[in-house]
């Protein structure tokens, strides 16, 4: 898997992108003082970084993302099951729920996804 380790400013400023693409970069600089409190050269600084490492492009002034959201979040989950568990999805699930009560929807909607990985 392509590694779209973003880290938690990236994160935020990629979901700028994700929520309201294609945006034009003089938009996008109202958009990230507004929601980040970043300057002008933060934001294109970030910009420039994210698109040489094809996170992100940058066409003409507009400003769309080259990796799904989907797709960064698969491997930041990932990530985290084989760095913290050893690749266990059940010690994570196990961790994760500590000890909470998962409504029957939660419950039914998990078996479903469980049971789709599993064919």
């Amino acid at each position: 898997m392509e590694s779209y380790k973003l880290f938690d400013a990236e994160y935020k400023f990629a979901s700028l992108i994700w929520d309201n693409e294609p945006i034009n970069s003089t938009d996008l600089v109202k958009l990230s003082k507004t929601k980040l409190g970043w300057s002008k050269s933060t934001t294109y600084t970030v910009l420039r970084k994210l698109c040489e490492r094809g996170i992100l492009q940058n066409e003409e002034a507009m400003v769309t993302a080259l990796v799904k959201k989907s797709d960064a979040q698969k491997y930041e989950s990932e990530t985290v099951v084989e760095k913290a568990f050893d690749g266990s999805l059940p010690q994570f699930l196990t961790a994760f729920l500590g000890g909470k009560r998962l409504t029957e929807r939660e419950a039914e909607e998990l078996k479903r996804i469980i049971e789709e990985a599993s064919q």
